[in-house]
């Protein structure tokens, strides 16, 4: 049930930044544990004799879970706050680890991992992101950036901190320790998280077939969906590509860490750029330097996988990953508005739900078909050049959407 409306703080005030730094932190968590997953990918495989296709599954299933609960997820904290979704992300985290780590059937990972892993992002990520930007006004770019650069510290931390765990270890015990660390992490976020004040507009949030009927928001849809499909497939498979071109386990999970660092830099100077230049503007150069940056992994190919163009990769898609997702919660609330920001981000998150559920799974398909990587390098780029072709029609225009 909905609490009452309480009186309004001072936006952009010192309490706003205390939820900044917890949203940081529980952003860091959820998505560490996510996005280490290209670490356990090998050893899991090994363990239970099952193809790419299969195994990417696990993956497959989680995104899609997290995306497509967090139009619920931030809805319900639309009306109750994030503190009760970070206590149900905790206990959620805790069991799915320690169950994975007792599987003896890869299918019945697909539950434990991807419901476990899968409903803590939901609890962790859309709901702070709608907390943050209710506190903020004049900087809620700013704000919002460095909130979701947790996600981009998390991954960093991850995929190395796992393929170090594994080897010394393995993956069962790794899980454990993931799952213990991170429900202890997300407990202490929901005794440092604040509920936003009530939004003093008084325009309406706008329900679900309202904003599907918009031309921005479809756009906006599509282009989250198809960079989601080539964004998945790159953080699942890129770490086995470059084991299988001669690195060492912890050197290709290191390419997820580095996408990781550069989105944080991405998200933190892009989101201030963005101040000055323009959200719209700026989030669409973004897109553009993510379809980008698949030239380089192509480059990679044909130099039999190159660790040093891999690198540069992984640089340049972090930077464009890290304006997309710091800009797009700006983007919503400057289209839409801020009353009900998390039901509207949670929405639009769902379109990353379908792209995650057929970006990992079909490169392990295209893999298993093929014996080779290169299709996934030419299929994700393709999808990345689309998504920036679906932003070209958002302009200043879609502003009077509402």
């Amino acid at each position: 049930m909905a609490t009452q409306p309480r009186p309004s703080p001072v936006l952009d005030s010192a309490r706003g930044w205390v939820t900044v730094a917890t949203a940081f932190v529980s952003m860091a968590v959820v998505f560490a544990v996510a996005y280490s997953f290209g670490a356990f990918f090998a050893p899991m495989a090994a363990e239970f004799g099952s193809g790419n296709g299969a195994t990417s599954l696990v993956f497959g299933v989680t995104a899609a879970c997290w995306f497509l609960l967090s139009s619920v997820t931030g809805r319900i904290a639309d009306r109750i706050g994030p503190r009760p979704l970070l206590i149900t992300g905790a206990a959620a985290l805790t069991a799915g680890l320690l169950l994975t780590a007792a599987v003896e059937r890869l299918w019945l990972g697909y539950l434990t991992y991807g419901l476990g892993v899968g409903v803590a992002v939901a609890c962790g990520y859309v709901p702070l992101v709608a907390a943050v930007g209710g506190w903020f006004a004049r900087r809620r770019a700013v704000a919002l950036a460095v909130a979701v650069a947790g996600i981009g510290v998390g991954t960093l931390i991850g995929a190395p901190l796992a393929a170090a765990l594994i080897a010394a270890h393995g993956w069962r015990q790794t899980h454990v320790v993931f799952g213990l660390a991170g429900g202890v992490l997300l407990l202490l976020c929901a005794v440092a998280v604040r509920r936003p004040p009530e939004p003093a507009q008084n325009a309406p949030a706008l329900g679900t077939r309202a904003l599907l009927r918009t031309p921005a928001f479809r756009s906006l849809y599509v282009a989250t969906l198809l960079s989601s499909v080539a964004l998945f497939a790159t953080l699942v498979f890129l770490p086995p590509y470059a084991a299988a071109a001669g690195a060492t386990p912890v050197a290709a999970a290191a390419l997820v860490g580095i996408i990781g660092v550069s989105s944080v830099v991405g998200r933190i100077a892009i989101g201030a750029y963005a101040e000055r230049a323009g959200h719209i503007r700026t989030f669409r150069a973004s897109f553009a330097v993510l379809a980008g940056s698949f030239a380089l992994w192509l480059a990679a190919d044909l130099l039999a996988g190159s660790f040093p163009a891999l690198v540069a990769f992984a640089v340049v898609l972090g930077v464009g990953y890290g304006g997309w997702i710091a800009l797009a919660p700006a983007v919503l609330a400057e289209l839409f508005g801020v009353r009900g920001l998390g039901g509207v981000v949670g929405l639009s998150y769902t379109s990353s739900g379908f792209g995650a559920l057929l970006g990992a799974p079909l490169a392990g398909l295209l893999v298993d078909l093929t014996g080779g990587y290169g299709g996934i390098v030419v299929g994700a780029g393709v999808c990345a050049l689309g998504a920036h072709l679906a932003l070209r029609p958002l302009g200043r225009a879609d502003l009077g959407a509402r």
